[in-house]
């Protein structure tokens, strides 16, 4: 028997795959615009060359940092879940495997794809090398550094994919898990050293991908060693406890039929009560059917409505403390954090009616009942309307008040020599009112092609994972390039007429023209993005009403026609002979 069959036939498969090579050139190419980019804004700045081999290692390695802490969402998070849902899983334990066997597959055939994308980054990353300002240790630091962040980011989906089944929930388990990963070690420190009245020391931090990642070419004794084996040591345990319950979470727990089943508390927390069933179908069912179909579960709101909640009572418990300046500016970091929150909820629920539609067999019933494609589009636009919509709003109303707030509040932290630099009133009026219409423009963006992905993808997560990459990820590049050569655009003619000197540079620094620089580089981005988000929602409006019923007809396990059988020659029939009389 082949030692590890599994491993064996997972690689293989993930070695033919198109996404396996592309994902790898996308990665390499990502990383040289981010340089050449960097290289260009450089050109109009006082960046030297050793200076910008830092800043360009450091926001690459960053870059590269974010995304394999992602791997484990999109790629593991459904991997197991998946095959529990298709029920081909159970087929693989009736033979003589075991459970390390699954999980070592999975998770080394999920691996592949982000281990070659971190591989292809690696040579641009050693480039800062011979630019300086980059030592040799702090190079491969920073690369076992990311590696262990893949690894346990794969290995953290993997396990809550062992105890899942639908593909949603292990997509908001695995972030919960990566959550207090990587922030539950330093917030223990944290609360230890307030109880304690003494200096944070690094006793649970080194549990923390991320804080191993920021403890690389620090002042002092490093704990950089240690922590990445703490790490691994956690990754693998998890890795071990996901191979122990593979084999005996795999089967699904039946419930006793009839009314028993739909009055227990599971049932009620995700379809509500029979009164408010009732309530429902009457109400909606008329107007829309489909309207009714993806309004039934109201846990999805119930989870975002706790979301809004949380975020506006915190911002509120921080407006009457009246805590200082610097504690604004970490607020509003966590904001832009519950804001991609946002974006990444919106993209997985707007694809999963369609997955599993598609999945069921309710596309096919729906093409037969007398129900437009019309109708069924706008009937799931209309569900996330009445499901999302008023949450969302109370999230950007407090996400505009915060970064209100926060402008105004870092505006003490100046020092008074170099007040004349920082944004007026109105500027950061105008910067914040064009963040909240930039998002509110991006959610609906991403709802909308979402729905478009839900048509022509296999998984939940492989259609989140590209509305976010190709609606959010990717424009916003090349958005925040765009919107980073105004500044060279602008001084440009000063440096072709006179020189850049130090004297015309103070000169142009103190004029009036810089108060409107701000100003112009907050409209070109507005502008951009929402000319991007405009485009998209056409695009998938459209490809969604002309090509609905094609790809409504195309299943997810594409229908492979079998050989036609070998037929011997027909054999002639014996002449007939007729008998004289």
């Amino acid at each position: 028997m082949t030692f590890l069959p599994i491993v064996d036939r997972e690689l293989r498969l993930a070695a033919r795959k198109r996404s396996t090579f592309w994902l790898r050139v996308v990665a390499a190419l990502v990383a040289m615009v981010i340089g050449t980019g960097l290289m260009i804004l450089s050109l109009a700045s006082a960046f030297n060359t050793v200076s910008l081999g830092t800043v360009l290692f450091n926001i690459l390695t960053w870059f590269a940092l974010a995304a394999a802490l992602c791997a484990g969402l999109f790629f593991t998070s459904d991997c197991l879940s998946e095959e529990k849902r298709d029920g081909t899983l159970g087929f693989l334990f009736l033979t003589d495997l075991r459970g390390y066997d699954v999980a070592g597959g999975k998770l080394l055939a999920t691996s592949f794809r982000g281990a070659f994308a971190l591989l292809a980054i690696f040579p641009i990353l050693a480039i800062t090398l011979l630019m300086g300002g980059v030592t040799g240790v702090e190079f491969w630091e920073k690369t076992l550094a990311l590696l262990n962040a893949l690894v346990c980011s794969l290995v953290a989906g993997l396990f809550i994919s062992a105890i899942s089944r639908d593909s949603q929930k292990a997509m908001a388990g695995t972030l919960f898990l990566l959550v207090l990963w990587l922030g539950g070690g330093p917030l223990a420190d944290g609360i230890l050293a307030l109880l304690k009245w003494r200096a944070p020391k690094a006793l649970f931090s080194v549990s923390s991908p991320l804080y191993v990642f920021s403890t690389i070419g620090s002042w002092g004794r490093s704990p950089f060693w240690r922590g990445l084996l703490v790490n691994q040591a956690i990754a693998w345990m998890l890795f071990a406890l996901a191979s122990v319950l593979v084999p005996r979470t795999w089967q699904q727990r039946r419930r006793a039929a009839g009314p028993a089943s739909t009055s227990s508390w599971s049932y009620i927390w995700r379809y509500g009560s029979a009164r408010r069933r009732a309530a429902l179908r009457r109400k909606l069912i008329g107007r829309n059917a489909v309207l009714w179909l993806a309004c039934r579960e109201r846990w999805q709101s119930l989870g975002v409505w706790a979301l809004a909640l949380v975020v506006a009572g915190t911002f509120l418990g921080l407006l009457v403390a009246n805590i200082p300046p610097p504690f604004w500016v970490v607020w509003s970091s966590f904001s832009w954090a519950f804001v991609w929150l946002l974006y990444l909820w919106s993209a997985s629920q707007a694809s999963r009616f369609f997955i599993e539609a598609r999945r069921s067999g309710l596309i096919e019933l729906l093409m037969a009942a007398p129900v437009s494609v019309r109708d069924i589009v706008e009937g799931q636009w209309r569900a996330l309307l009445r499901l999302f919509s008023l949450p969302v709003i109370l999230l950007l109303a407090v996400h505009l008040a915060g970064s209100f707030f926060v402008a105004t509040r870092s505006m003490g932290l100046v020092p008074a020599p170099a007040r004349n630099m920082v944004p007026s009133f109105a500027v950061t009026l105008v910067g914040s009112g064009a963040a909240i219409i930039v998002s509110a423009a991006n959610l609906v963006a991403i709802c909308w092609f979402g729905m478009w992905m839900g048509m022509t993808s296999k998984s939940n997560n492989l259609a989140t994972l590209k509305t976010l990459a190709f609606v959010q990820v990717i424009p916003g590049m090349v958005i925040s390039f765009a919107s980073g050569l105004v500044i060279p655009i602008v001084i440009m003619p000063t440096i072709l007429k006179g020189g850049f000197t130090s004297k015309n540079a103070t000169s142009w620094m103190t004029s009036s023209l810089m108060s409107w620089i701000p100003l112009i580089t907050i409209a070109v981005s507005t502008l951009l993005t929402l000319g991007k988000d405009l485009g998209y929602l056409v695009w998938a409006r459209r490809m969604l009403l002309e090509t609905f019923r094609e790809q409504a007809t195309r299943s997810l396990t594409p229908f492979r026609y079998a050989a036609r059988p070998l037929v011997p020659p027909p054999v002639p029939a014996p002449p007939v002979i007729q008998l004289q009389q």
